[in-house]
């Protein structure tokens, strides 16, 4: 048997490679993706083999992830439950298909992941194993009682790790979960289980690592230019950047500003609340930019549409459904509607806010004669609009004339 095992370093996944090879007397593969954890790979390649991996791959996924993964979801406009930019949803997806062609090229038999029994990750690994490659084993140790048995929760393990001498970030002392990539960082369980335990006070604000605190922010605003090309930010303040360079110079100057800290309770896919809270600076700046030139340029009919779709693209995501063909015709029907969104849009960053100061565009529809209140001439004939409310008040006088109209 042959486990290629999805593997970050942290604290289960450091537990699980050793379980894993004792439990099935089998040969472990570690796979790490770099989809920008910066700092946290360092050293996975020692630390895995040390813990019982016969062979450890990291593979660089960054520009991948930003090309092919985040940059259509933003051309969604995709947020899930209006507050979470879906920064560990849309990477789960891109992880499970490189974990699957590291398994190929070795041969194994088997997958598996660190994922636990009550959360949304189980779901995107597997249903994206289900899709690419439904032939392999998987094995998900979160959902194996004897497993569950000997490590019943985070103090448990974090013991194994000291008795094994496998170092890992987390303690008894700061006992959540952080999840880090080019999008965002997201932090949950251990101390943040409390919904009305507070994390930005002076005691506890050390657990951020992308962005400042909003009140100790630049007491100066900054601005930013961002350009478009159908959809996609190709450039920053005129520097023409691939899309990882983008969203890493956004993260740098809104963490630098306190922008894009969110703590919500959200409803996971398996049915029950969790609490999270997430650093999503660049991201927070680029989906803001992107709606903004979107507002000049896209035709009313089609942005609405495609906005009655973006809660259903978003859950999609979340649920882990990527590689699912429903999203597949969800990204069609996007993709056609950015065709003409391509611009500049002018930003301001203060202290958590960003806030729109231009927008311009070659395609733009808005035409300032016809929406000019200063009288000044142009096709739009204002006397067309007593025929255009009456012929929509129709129905509502004959409402009112058949069956008394509305109760007021």
């Amino acid at each position: 048997m042959k486990i290629v095992l999805a593997y970050s370093g942290g604290l289960d996944t450091s537990v699980i490679v050793k379980w894993l090879r004792e439990t099935y007397d089998a040969e472990i593969v570690t796979f790490a993706a770099d989809i920008g954890q910066e700092e946290e790979l360092k050293g996975l390649p020692k630390k895995a083999r040390q813990t019982g991996a016969s062979k450890h791959y990291t593979l660089d996924l960054v520009e991948e992830f930003a090309r092919d993964f985040i940059y259509p979801m933003i051309r969604a406009n995709a947020v899930y439950e209006e507050q979470y930019h879906l920064g560990t949803s849309i990477a789960r997806p891109l992880i499970a298909k490189a974990q699957i062609e590291v398994a190929r090229k070795e041969k194994a038999d088997t997958v598996a992941h660190g994922a636990t029994g009550k959360g949304n990750d189980q779901c995107r690994f597997e249903l994206t194993y289900l899709a690419l490659a439904p032939n392999l084993q998987i094995i998900a140790p979160w959902r194996i009682d004897s497993f569950r048995e000997k490590f019943p929760g985070r103090a448990e393990m974090i013991a194994y790790c000291q008795e094994h001498r496998i170092p890992v970030a987390a303690s008894m002392k700061k006992p959540y979960s952080m999840d880090r990539n080019l999008l965002h960082i997201s932090y949950e369980a251990g101390i943040l289980e409390d919904p009305w335990f507070d994390p930005t006070t002076p005691k506890n604000r050390g657990m951020f690592k992308l962005s400042v605190s909003p009140e100790d922010a630049p007491n100066r605003a900054e601005y930013v230019e961002l350009e478009f090309r159908r959809g996609d930010c190709v450039a920053v303040n005129g520097k023409k950047l691939t899309p990882a360079g983008v969203l890493k110079e956004l993260n740098r100057l809104g963490g630098k500003h306190g922008i894009g800290r969110v703590d919500l309770v959200e409803n996971r896919f398996v049915g029950m609340k969790s609490r999270g809270v997430y650093e999503t600076p660049g991201g927070t700046i680029l989906m803001h930019g992107h709606r903004q030139i979107e507002s000049i340029t896209m035709d009313r009919e089609v942005m609405h549409l495609r906005d009655s779709l973006v809660p259903k693209y978003a859950e999609l995501v979340y649920y882990g459904f990527w590689f699912a063909p429903e999203r597949e015709a969800l990204q069609a029907l996007v993709d056609e509607s950015q065709k003409h969104v391509s611009g500049i849009v002018r930003l301001k960053l203060y202290k958590g806010n960003v806030t729109t100061c231009g927008r311009k565009s070659r395609y733009s529809l808005y035409d300032p004669k016809v929406a000019s209140m200063e009288g000044v001439k142009s096709w739009y004939n204002q006397g067309d609009a007593t025929g255009f409310i009456r012929l929509n008040g129709l129905r509502l006088r004959a409402r009112y004339f058949a069956q008394g109209g509305p109760k007021v």
